[in-house]
């Protein structure tokens, strides 16, 4: 796929992009057409490996048995969509009917009578940016309303817990600063069986905090 300069990223980049924006789209190629699902995805920066988790009924787990090909795609909140043949389509303060008759004009220059629909599967609003997530290896990944004083304990445990394939003390906070995106360790093993709440941070808006996997 043709990618423009300006939107390329280095090794960077890359990982600070997705941890500030895990919830990614996957497609993967059935026999009868593309299977498109959403989840939160973490990404090993030493082995440069995404992990994530589906329900074991979920249809994406067989297509990616079948052809383990896959395309993810991760958003960030930049007022555009992409699509292969015509590029870049801002969308916001478009309605759905809106920019539906933008894509369609664009497409007929490469498709005969092109039919569009687009459907909103999410609005990000204010309320949306004010919330922190955690994902990985807990009970109940989740997204929920900020609230003043919330630290990481109290956001592990509304997760339900870590599961018992976790590697508590491997977890990380990542934080949008000035600067780009800050990466704090916590040592989540310390705060939940030894009372150590050196790494217990207090949260703020968009805080991601991810739990990764034990390897075997």
């Amino acid at each position: 796929m043709y990618l423009p300069k300006h939107f390329k990223m280095d090794d960077i980049e890359i990982p600070h992009f997705i941890a500030s924006y895990p919830f990614a789209t996957l497609i993967s190629a059935s026999t009868d057409g593309p299977v498109v699902n959403f989840a939160p995805l973490i990404f090993d920066v030493e082995n440069h490996t995404l992990s994530g988790h589906l329900a074991n009924n979920n249809q994406q787990l067989s297509c990616m048995q079948e052809n383990p090909l896959i395309t993810i795609i991760f958003h960030g909140p930049d007022g555009y969509i992409s699509t292969g043949l015509v590029g870049d389509v801002r969308a916001a303060d478009r309605s759905a009917m809106e920019l539906a008759g933008d894509i369609k004009i664009a497409l007929a220059n490469y498709v005969r009578n092109p039919e569009v629909t687009v459907i909103v599967q999410e609005a990000n609003s204010t309320e949306f940016l004010q919330r922190v997530r955690i994902t990985g290896a807990v009970r109940t990944p989740l997204s929920v309303p900020f609230s003043k004083g919330m630290t990481v304990l109290d956001l592990v445990l509304l997760a339900g817990g870590t599961t018992e394939f976790a590697s508590a003390n491997s977890a990380k906070l990542y934080r949008k600063t000035k600067e780009g995106t800050g990466v704090y360790p916590i040592y989540l093993e310390e705060i939940l069986n030894k009372g150590k709440v050196e790494s217990n941070y207090l949260l703020v808006p968009s805080d991601i905090v991810t739990v990764p996997e034990r390897r075997f």
